[in-house]
């Protein structure tokens, strides 16, 4: 279920985040699912609890799971997310960076169209609509 390079330069929390992100965008997780426990989460994948909390930690701070004291954590209602314009905003600054580091490391502007439109069909899965 959750694949952790443990040779990657991303750090292990950050990729917990993302591997978490990424099986909502695709659908696997749906909102107002219940989730692992932290322990069972660290148990299942072999690292310390203490990365695992720190990545839901991040994913509450960017609402995409919620914690119910006595209930458990679950993934949050992703509806209110869509029309969030300090989250919009928030993230193309992310985005902008992104291009900004492949554009200095040499990558063109054609390539980086290439690369996205890659990511986005693997991530989102068909074909991706041009807006």
């Amino acid at each position: 279920m959750f694949t952790i390079n443990t040779k990657s330069q991303l750090p292990i929390y950050e990729q917990i985040v993302q591997i978490i992100k990424e099986q909502v965008v695709k659908g696997i997780l749906k909102e107002g699912e219940k989730i692992m426990s932290i322990r069972e989460f660290a148990s299942r994948i072999g690292v310390n609890p203490n990365t695992v909390s720190k990545a839901y930690q991040e994913l509450e701070r960017q609402e995409v799971i919620v914690t119910v004291k006595g209930k458990g954590t679950f993934i949050a209602n992703q509806r209110d997310k869509v029309n969030s314009p300090k989250k919009l905003a928030e993230t193309k600054v992310k985005l902008k960076e992104t291009i900004l580091d492949l554009v200095y490391l040499g990558i063109n502007v054609e390539e980086i169209h290439r690369l996205s439109e890659e990511y986005s069909q693997d991530i989102i899965g068909g074909d991706v609509v041009e807006g």
